[in-house]
């Protein structure tokens, strides 16, 4: 497809510059990563080298030395010309950090761009925090939004809504066995086994994935640990529920906010809410539905109240900002947002029936909070989803 996300143009652009950086493309599985590396190679003009560890016995060390003299033969060939190194799956390689350390701090393939892509969060920044600290440039490549398949695909807002951003999975949308057999297939199963299971010590490999099956089927709720254990199979503690929750993050499948308490976030004692970071991780495993998704107007409220919080969590991810949720009783408030010295209380007006507002108990225990609507009567989804950091504002 010719469609290009913004990460092309930053990679380019970072490849101009005198100061050599590492390139490190992080995001889950099947959002472009290897398209945007090969768009990027292609409009430089350079030729590139590409090779993938996702592999089923991953490969050790030697693997990134082979590929980084191939690509430094092809510099060699042209005069000493720059070349792309574009290696996938970086994180599957035992060591591979420290090798990329070796092989950049000793100048080896001269003329090589190293542009390294990844689909782990927890197996890159051990990396990349342990070895590379100082080397490297960080691109996030998250899952698709709203405008994003909108000018892709076409899609409206109740399209992406129901099947999330997974541009691969687009061209089986109008095929529900299809569309729910590919990303139960390819994106679900291929992450918690390649992704999770294989690179992490897991000792309840059945409890991880009744763990994300729980999360699935009940997006945007709040559980709480022990309510949990009584749910799942195999169920262990809530140290190692709380454990498997974070391989899940990790792995850009689900998250579980926590409760918010002032200056302070109740991590350990607060029951979190689960959010799936894709819309379609809901609708692959919820396939019935499919045929009734716009007669359940509790199901479309979740769906919604979901894609708010994976979009908020995507906007505010930065160092001194945070994604939280609130409750005092029944006083509830969907979502929490630390935004530097700013504090967001954010409600979602979705349409679910028998929804509560907990924004006037918020704001008179937290009196400087912005209060902020999202959906019916504030800011409308549409434009939430075009640009989530408008909530910065507040709208009441």
């Amino acid at each position: 497809m010719s469609f290009e996300r913004k990460n092309v143009g930053e990679i380019l652009q970072l490849a101009s510059l005198e100061a050599r950086r590492l390139q490190i493309v992080i995001g889950p599985r099947q959002v472009g990563k290897t398209t945007a590396a090969k768009q990027a190679a292609e409009r430089s003009g350079y030729p590139s080298h590409y090779a993938s560890a996702d592999e089923a016995l991953p490969p050790g060390p030697e693997w990134i030395e082979a590929q980084w003299a191939a690509a430094g033969r092809l510099a060699r060939e042209r005069g000493g010309g720059p070349v792309w190194l574009i290696l996938d799956e970086i994180q599957k390689v035992r060591g591979w950090s420290e090798e990329v350390k070796r092989l950049w701090d000793s100048g080896a393939g001269e003329g090589v761009l190293p542009l390294l892509l990844g689909s782990s969060a927890l197996l890159l920044q051990k990396g990349l925090s342990e070895s590379l600290a100082g080397r490297f440039f960080l691109h996030q490549c998250g899952h698709w939004s709203f405008p994003e398949m909108r000018a892709a695909f076409q899609w409206d807002l109740e399209d992406w809504l129901v099947f999330g951003g997974y541009p691969g999975a687009a061209g089986y949308s109008a095929f529900a066995e299809l569309w729910t057999r590919y990303v139960n297939d390819s994106l679900i199963e291929t992450t918690l086994s390649r992704d999770i299971l294989q690179m992490e010590t897991v000792a309840k490999p059945a409890l991880l994935r009744h763990l994300f099956g729980l999360a699935a089927h009940y997006p945007a709720q709040i559980f709480s640990y022990n309510k949990m254990l009584g749910q799942l199979v195999d169920a262990g503690n809530t140290t190692t529920l709380a454990h498997y929750l974070v391989l899940l993050g990790r792995a850009f499948l689900v998250t579980g906010l926590s409760a918010y308490s002032g200056g302070e976030v109740r991590r350990r004692a607060s029951s979190p809410k689960l959010i799936l970071l894709n819309n379609a991780l809901a609708t692959a495993v919820n396939s019935g539905t499919l045929a009734a998704r716009h007669a359940d107007p509790v199901w479309r409220g979740r769906l919604v109240e979901n894609a708010v919080g994976a979009a908020l969590i995507g906007e505010f991810a930065a160092p001194g900002s945070g994604v939280y949720y609130w409750r005092d009783g029944v006083a509830e408030v969907d979502f929490v947002v630390r935004d530097g010295r700013k504090l967001l209380a954010v409600e979602v007006k979705s349409g679910r029936p028998g929804k509560v507002s907990g924004l006037g108990a918020f704001k008179k225990k937290y009196p400087k909070a912005l209060p902020v609507l999202v959906g019916s009567g504030g800011i409308e989804l549409a434009e939430f989803f075009e640009n989530p950091g408008r909530v910065r504002g507040g709208v009441e």
